[in-house]
């Protein structure tokens, strides 16, 4: 009887059941439905170790200074993490898309109103301006810079707020469809859009260093996120630092995602992730990746208003921090009306201006709140 009270059976409650479901879920969506695995099987796996009871001083939890998962746990709270990503983003990143149609720009800064909108709610529904910022971000699906933002301003956020990003990043294929069709019609669905123009080599290699001026002159405390998107884009695209691009696009991105989403997972232990605070944040962060949706939608619609050559709308949805998920999906809506209809290429420009943007109102809501 003493060996039974001493197993994690004994110390398990319903909370602990719920939570390991959660897991479930995850890695079952990442194997059997190949949304985002990368980041969903290793964080469901967490989701799992945080949620096998253990016995306090132990130095087994997440939440012990003593812990082995503590100490990587100080990568996410101290925002360390993210920048890391971002190299690697930078060094898988092809800018010439965005460069060859820089209006397209626009839908990726239209989609971040989700930000600012959901910010808006979090104060209405009594959440502290830092909290509410935090929850804002959500509305970019972008992850890494939800993080990043969280653990600066809101630390104790960052379990709910981190699943909640990467659950409708991972969900972008099931959200962003029906918000797709609501927004626009059949017609407007089958415009077909002029190729892009190629973009030189001198002009890729310039723009991450004007990229990273002028964006980081305007939002200086997102330097940490664009600064390192922009290094690992010029290192991908300068042609003399291949093994350095390579390495950041491979070994350093995917040893930081393992870790990262392991210990996000595994700090949603049970009796400090559920609560009604963390079931508002979901909510709060469905309605801000549906607003942020609709608002590059409808953008792209308004500016065709304006233009000779219009563009497909569709691309509007792709304006989300979702890279390149939310492209994928434009392309298989854009494909459902028009087989011989190719958006991919179109939509990567506002997808990769997301990111940027997502970024940069992330350092405008840092600067200001702090």
């Amino acid at each position: 009887m003493q060996f039974l009270s001493n197993t994690g059976y004994a110390m398990a409650d319903y909370r602990h059941l719920i939570m390991i479901c959660v897991g479930l879920i995850f890695i079952y969506l990442g194997i059997a439905k190949d949304y985002e695995p990368l980041l969903l099987v290793p964080i469901g796996f967490g989701i799992l170790m945080g949620n096998i009871p253990v016995f306090k001083g132990l130095g087994l939890s997440i939440y012990e200074d003593t812990s082995v998962l503590h100490y990587l746990y100080q990568g996410v709270t101290k925002g360390i993490y993210p920048p890391l990503i971002f190299l690697g983003i930078g060094a898988m990143t092809d800018f010439s898309t965005m460069l060859a149609r820089p209006i397209l720009m626009l839908l990726g800064a239209a989609a971040q109103v989700g930000i600012f909108a959901t910010f808006l709610g979090a104060l209405a529904l009594g959440f502290e301006p830092n909290e509410a910022a935090s929850i804002g971000i959500i509305g970019g699906a972008d992850g890494p810079t939800a993080i990043f933002l969280t653990a600066k301003l809101a630390p104790h956020l960052i379990g709910p707020i981190a699943i909640a990003a990467y659950s409708y990043m991972a969900l972008v294929p099931v959200i962003q469809p029906p918000i797709m069709r609501l927004f626009t019609t059949r017609k407007e669905r089958l415009i077909k859009m002029d190729e892009p123009r190629v973009v030189s080599k001198r002009e890729k290699i310039i723009f991450p260093i004007i990229g990273l001026l002028l964006c980081c002159f305007l939002a200086p405390a997102a330097l940490p996120l664009l600064g390192m998107l922009f290094l690992g884009n010029l290192l991908k695209e300068s042609g003399v630092t291949e093994r350095l691009a390579k390495t950041a696009r491979n070994a350093v991105i995917d040893t930081v995602t393992i870790v990262l989403g392991l210990t996000v997972g595994a700090s949603t232990q049970a009796d400090i992730f559920l609560t009604p605070q963390s079931i508002r944040i979901f909510i709060l962060g469905a309605l801000s990746f549906g607003v942020a949706t609709s608002s590059g939608l409808l953008f792209a619609k308004f500016i065709n208003i304006f233009l000779k050559n219009k563009i497909n709308p569709l691309i509007g949805a792709a304006g989300v921090s979702a890279v390149p998920d939310s492209a994928r999906v434009v392309q298989v809506v854009g494909q459902a009306e028009d087989p011989t209809n190719f958006l991919l290429m179109h939509a990567m420009a506002p997808n990769i201006s997301g990111v940027i943007g997502s970024a940069i109102g992330a350092g405008i809501l840092w600067s200001f709140i702090r």
